[in-house]
């Protein structure tokens, strides 16, 4: 009977998460993929985005498995996590669902990278850029600076030592990347002309790209450095005028109204002050 626990647990752990070794989160998003420039192109259903979206990813983890197999973890980031299915998705695990405040990162991996990523809010010459939610906020703020998914993702990051190696998007995406992490390797797969205009690379010239990009960033690890944020944070939201916060909203600690539509949140580092605005 010892016998066949023991055999029994080293199969369970062999089917781990992620394996121990070399290991990469993909967030992915819609607004960044090469050909998506329009709203309606970004619902997840659409045929059309699953199929671009799940070439550039494949195209990734081929470039991160000639570069030395890394155990490739792909996140459905995009609204709602309905737009991946396992069947679109070759040689690497799909995660789909809220992951929460730590985004599964406590896991302890190599490297994180992001596919098919916006800019931040109020970006000029950015393909629908936004910060989280362009129905509910305005405006993002950490420490005084404006962000977005990459600043706060790649801190969150950078609070468990994992660094960002690789994001594909539009232009601005990437210099949204560069200005926090300048050792980052990016590919735009197109140029913003206004929010909903583009001039966009062909799905399978982005592909060749990001397959390429994707073997040097692997091969880069180890020389680009976590984004870190030491000391404490702040984080201000203002909200949209159709998402006002109402007046008589019960806060947690930490977290203050400074305005009719702008919320403070103050952390002692910034772990306390992004799981209070992640889990608002």
């Amino acid at each position: 009977m010892l016998r066949k626990l023991v055999v029994l647990t080293v199969a369970l752990s062999s089917c781990a998460f992620t394996q121990a070794g070399k290991s990469i989160l993909l967030i992915t998003d819609a607004e960044g993929v090469a050909g998506i420039c329009r709203q309606e192109q970004t619902e997840p259903t659409n045929p059309e985005l699953q199929k671009l979206l799940a070439g550039e990813i494949n195209a990734a983890v081929r470039g991160f498995n000639r570069a030395g197999g890394a155990d490739v973890v792909v996140w459905d980031g995009h609204d709602g996590s309905r737009t991946l299915s396992a069947l679109q998705i070759e040689n690497a695990k799909l995660v789909i669902g809220s992951l929460g405040p730590k985004m599964l990162l406590e896991r302890k991996f190599s490297a994180i990278g992001f596919i098919g990523q916006h800019a931040r809010a109020n970006r000029d010459r950015a393909v629908m850029a936004h910060s989280y939610s362009s129905l509910g906020i305005q405006k993002l703020l950490m420490n005084g600076k404006e962000v977005g998914e990459i600043e706060t993702r790649s801190a969150l990051a950078g609070w468990y030592n994992t660094p960002v190696i690789l994001l594909t998007g539009d232009q601005a995406a990437t210099e949204d990347l560069h200005a926090i992490v300048p050792q980052a390797v990016t590919v735009a797969v197109k140029e913003g002309v206004g929010y909903y205009a583009c001039i966009s690379d062909n799905a399978a010239s982005a592909n060749v790209r990001i397959e390429a990009a994707a073997y040097e960033a692997w091969r880069k690890l180890g020389q680009i450095p976590p984004y870190r944020i030491d000391g404490p944070v702040e984080i201000i939201q203002e909200s949209t005028t159709r998402s006002t916060p109402s007046p008589d909203a019960v806060l947690l600690p930490g977290v203050e109204r400074i305005g009719p539509r702008t919320t403070r949140f103050r952390g002692k580092d910034f772990l306390e002050a992004w799981t209070l605005w992640a889990g608002r």
